[in-house]
């Protein structure tokens, strides 16, 4: 266990799947007095939050970077994930030619893989660019 720890890319795993958990789980007591539109932007502000600080302390370790440099790569590179994410999943589903009896799977097949290949590129966008030891 404390191998699979010492790799980056399963403590990036860890950190962003318990970051997700907190963001789902975050807006069951919020929507008890808050809309849920409301209440799903505020649990997805917490996971960001505790993403940050796990994928900074946890994940990729000590930066020279700037703060607030830091703050705006991470919500960018998340924005970019997230476009990419959405799509990959559209042009899965609407670009492959899915056979008819598969209809069940296409969406959350193509979800899923969207999900995937957002998580590399937003490791990757965090590994280089937000967390990134040069100066700034």
């Amino acid at each position: 266990m404390r191998y699979l720890l010492n790799d980056e890319k399963v403590r990036y795993i860890l950190a962003g799947g318990t970051a997700a958990a907190i963001n789902w789980l975050a807006r069951f007591p919020l929507s008890g007095f808050m809309s849920f539109p409301l209440a799903v932007a505020v649990a997805t502000m917490i996971g960001m939050v505790f993403g940050f600080l796990s994928y900074k302390y946890l994940v990729f370790g000590p930066t020279q970077r700037r703060l607030l440099l830091q703050i705006r790569d991470f919500i960018g590179v998340n924005l970019f994930a997230a476009l990419f994410t959405i799509g990959v999943a559209v042009a899965l589903k609407n670009l492959l030619p899915w056979p008819g009896d598969w209809s069940w799977f296409v969406e959350p097949g193509a979800h899923a893989a969207g999900i995937a290949t957002g998580a590399v590129v937003n490791y990757l966008g965090h590994r280089h660019v937000t967390f990134n030891n040069r100066q700034g």
